[in-house]
């Protein structure tokens, strides 16, 4: 993707990089300034072998700390530092104090964090800083922070952090209008993307656009039953149209298109996990199959299996050899309903 970096400043961070570096000790503008060494203490038993330019940055560093300077050369050694560890956080918080005591301009400094998070993606300090620079610039930053994350999911669609930024950017800047689209285009690049329906739920619940949960509950249900029919084993949309019902199990359980998509899956006799767990929570929830779910669920098992007393206990049975791995979760759940009897 072309425009992953902006092109002026992938070229003039890649021409600065690519120049051989000039110690900082053999600056004219950094003449004045005796660095402070750091002081591991007497006897270091294995002192760290820190490369010479870290090292040489990181004493510059100390003594403009310590000397609480904020002028534009320490804002270009906090740039530098920053480009040898990312990580640093006393490196970053003073870079703030700099910013806003140099009025900088917060647009150049959005340019610097985005090259930065290229290779860093998931370094909690660099998403600090973005969210503190872009809560200054306020709703300006909005569009560009939101095409900041899209940047970040091409290259991880699950990136926890950008996620995470992408939701406060929306509450606390706006930009909610192409939101819902932007997830149908996630979602129709791939139909597994939990991060993906995690933020249409978002949307959904959180958007003063939409007109919440229950006005786009319908819309909803039917978009989710076609995710569910084309991939029954995937469990995302299975959980998001639980959740569409969220406090409202009365609905949820009287909603024929829920009863619907478990029997259709059923009845596909392929992958049957997760329409017979949703099952299992609507009996437990007091719902009234019909013989057609009755019939889909006696046709899934074998000679073998015990017949049992009622449906639900029959659904953990079957859930058992369907899902191995969490054979004694739905052994568990057979022993609860035999409690409730």
């Amino acid at each position: 993707m072309q425009d992953l970096i902006s092109d002026r400043l992938s070229l003039s961070m890649e021409s600065d990089e690519e120049e051989k570096r000039v110690p900082l000790s053999r600056r004219p503008e950094w003449c004045d300034v005796t660095p402070v060494r750091q002081d591991d203490g007497p006897n270091t038993v294995v002192p760290i072998a820190y490369r010479e330019e870290f090292a040489e940055t990181m004493d510059y560093f100390r003594a403009i700390f310590l000397a609480d300077e904020r002028s534009p050369r320490a804002l270009q050694l906090t740039s530098e530092a920053i480009l040898i560890n990312p990580g640093n956080y006393t490196v970053w918080q003073f870079r703030r104090l700099i910013l806003e005591a140099l009025n900088a301009d917060l647009h150049e400094e959005l340019d610097f964090v985005e090259h930065v998070a290229t290779d860093n993606s998931k370094n909690y300090q660099i998403w600090h800083h973005r969210r503190w620079v872009a809560e200054k610039l306020g709703t300006d930053a909005s569009s560009k922070e939101l095409e900041f994350t899209k940047k970040i999911f091409f290259m991880d669609a699950k990136n926890y952090h950008a996620w995470s930024h992408r939701q406060w950017v929306l509450q606390a800047l706006g930009g909610w209008e192409d939101e819902l689209a932007y997830c149908q285009q996630l979602l129709e690049d791939d139909i597994f993307n939990n991060s993906a329906w995690n933020q249409r739920y978002f949307v959904m619940t959180r958007s003063p656009l939409l007109g919440g949960l229950e006005a786009m509950r319908d819309s909803e249900v039917r978009y989710t039953v076609e995710a569910i029919i084309a991939k029954p084993e995937n469990e995302s949309p299975w959980r998001y149209l639980r959740g569409l019902y969220k406090d409202d199990s009365q609905s949820w359980i009287n909603d024929p298109q829920v009863s619907s998509v478990c029997l259709m899956v059923l009845n596909l006799k392929g992958n049957v996990l997760f329409a017979l767990s949703t099952l299992l929570d609507l009996l437990c929830h007091g719902f009234q199959p019909s013989q057609e779910l009755k019939d889909a669920v006696d046709a899934l098992t074998s000679d073998s299996d015990s017949p049992a007393s009622d449906l639900a206990t029959t659904v953990c049975s079957l859930l058992e050899r369907a899902d191995p791995m969490r054979a004694n979760y739905w052994k568990w759940r057979k022993g609860m309903l035999r409690q409730t009897v």
